[in-house]
């Protein structure tokens, strides 16, 4: 199928994708323009599987304050090399990823950073939860994990819904990014101040 140079321009234009990754994407998917993004996600979704073991030392830490002064984030991402620490994508990915975190205010990067002792007390307000509602105890392990799941959605940065485009997870933005530099990039830490919060 003969894919235009129109429809190549149309998608790098709304992923950022290169131009060879953009033409090769629109040739799978058969001109569909939604389905090429998928795949592009998709293989950026890989492209950060393969990457992920690559240590990555250089980087940004960005602060973001917001207007009136009363919350700000200070947040480390690092990438493999300071060239790619320069590129623009990636500082933007940066100040947006510290935007989000003063909007949605995670408590932790990643689900495998949860104490123990919070997962476990969790559960347990989960699980007298579905007892005082009656819940058969067949399905009462299954309605714990499907809320311990919706914890992690709303309490992990990587895992919540991406405030300037809800399609995306944060981990699917960070895949975008990675797909597109061909490196590996990690959000490392960050503090969200609040104005007289403890």
């Amino acid at each position: 199928m003969a894919i235009s140079a129109t429809q190549i321009k149309k998608l790098r234009d709304s992923t950022g994708a290169g131009m060879m990754n953009c033409k090769a994407a629109l040739v799978e998917a058969e001109g569909d323009i939604e389905k090429a993004v998928d795949i592009l996600r998709k293989k950026g979704a890989a492209a950060l599987g393969k990457k992920s073991g690559r240590t990555a030392n250089e980087g940004v830490i960005v602060s973001y304050i917001h207007s009136g002064n009363r919350l700000g984030v200070l947040l480390e991402v690092n990438c493999e090399t300071d060239f790619v620490a320069r590129n623009e994508d990636f500082k933007n990915f940066a100040h947006n990823i510290a935007m989000h975190i003063a909007a949605s205010n995670p408590l932790w990067v990643s689900r495998e950073e949860v104490p123990s002792e919070v997962l476990e007390k969790e559960r347990d307000i989960y699980k007298e939860q579905a007892l005082n509602e009656g819940k058969p105890d067949k399905i009462i392990d299954r309605i714990v994990e499907g809320k311990v799941e919706k914890f992690y959605e709303q309490t992990c940065l990587m895992e919540q819904r991406f405030v300037k485009n809800p399609d995306l997870t944060v981990q699917d933005y960070l895949a975008e990014l990675v797909g597109k530099i061909g490196e590996n990039v990690v959000v490392k830490r960050f503090t969200r101040y609040f104005l007289g919060e403890e």
